[in-house]
């Protein structure tokens, strides 16, 4: 049987000496040991995807019916909505993973204002970055919830929902979105076929990715399908379904 998630991995090398102790004893530090180790992972990390707002760079899209800077002030306010969301819970430690580079003066800046840590982006794709992030996160968390920041309508109940499921037994979690992808995907063991061959950035990206859980033998639980901020019509959608003030509080404040 294939190991669950993050909790059976690879045995850590036995303490120099363990295997001298006399039965009782060896197994006392035994138990001590594998304690140890499993206090040094976390039970949960919230990962959050995010590109720096450089106009004519982010929702190109919006840029004919916005303009560039428009739709990265936009972008820039999707981001920190995001972070409000995301560390809201207190359901663990929340890492912003950035591109093109962490060391952006917006990414600086998330950081002061929300108790985050910042993580570079890998090249590539966004399925082999997600890949990339969510494997190296599992190192050292049993669950990992990843979302991205086009999705105002996701909510601290669905990431707990999310969370729970995967305590529940679940090997992956998934927010699906109304565009055939998906606005949040939460793991707790990774294996690399989640990720190869989608066709990223179309609308068949969560039933290929429903193919290959089941071609794993994974059991996965679905949230509520949310919508994501891509087209024009979805500007308008955010001012009918109220999240002007929320996304520019500074500005409907001043």
């Amino acid at each position: 049987m294939p190991p669950q998630g993050g909790v059976d991995q690879a045995p850590r090398a036995l303490p120099v000496g363990l295997h001298r102790l006399p039965p009782p004893l060896a197994g006392l530090q035994l138990q001590k040991f594998v304690m140890m180790a499993k206090m040094e992972r976390k039970q949960c990390c919230l990962i959050v995807f995010a590109k720096a707002p450089i106009a004519g760079e982010v929702k190109t899209r919006l840029v004919p019916s916005l303009g560039a800077s428009r739709a990265a002030a936009l972008h820039e306010a999707l981001v920190l909505h995001c972070l409000s969301t995301a560390v809201a819970p207190g359901m663990g430690s929340v890492e912003l993973w950035c591109a093109p580079s962490v060391d952006h003066p917006f990414f600086e800046e998330c950081a002061r204002e929300f108790p985050v840590t910042l993580h570079q982006q890998t090249d590539g794709n966004v399925g082999r970055r997600m890949a990339h992030a969510l494997e190296e996160t599992l190192k050292n968390s049993f669950y990992v919830l990843l979302m991205g920041t086009d999705c105002p309508s996701l909510t601290g109940s669905d990431l707990k929902d999310g969370l729970s499921f995967l305590r529940g037994g679940s090997d992956a979690v998934f927010s699906p979105a109304e565009d055939g992808g998906y606005v949040l995907i939460g793991l707790r063991r990774y294996a690399s076929e989640l990720f190869a061959g989608i066709s990223w950035g179309t609308g068949s990206v969560m039933d290929q990715t429903r193919v290959r859980l089941r071609q794993l033998g994974w059991r996965w639980r679905e949230l509520a399908t949310r919508w994501d901020v891509d087209r024009p019509e979805d500007v308008e959608r955010l001012r009918l379904e109220g999240y002007t003030t929320r996304l520019f509080p500074r500005r409907s404040n001043s």
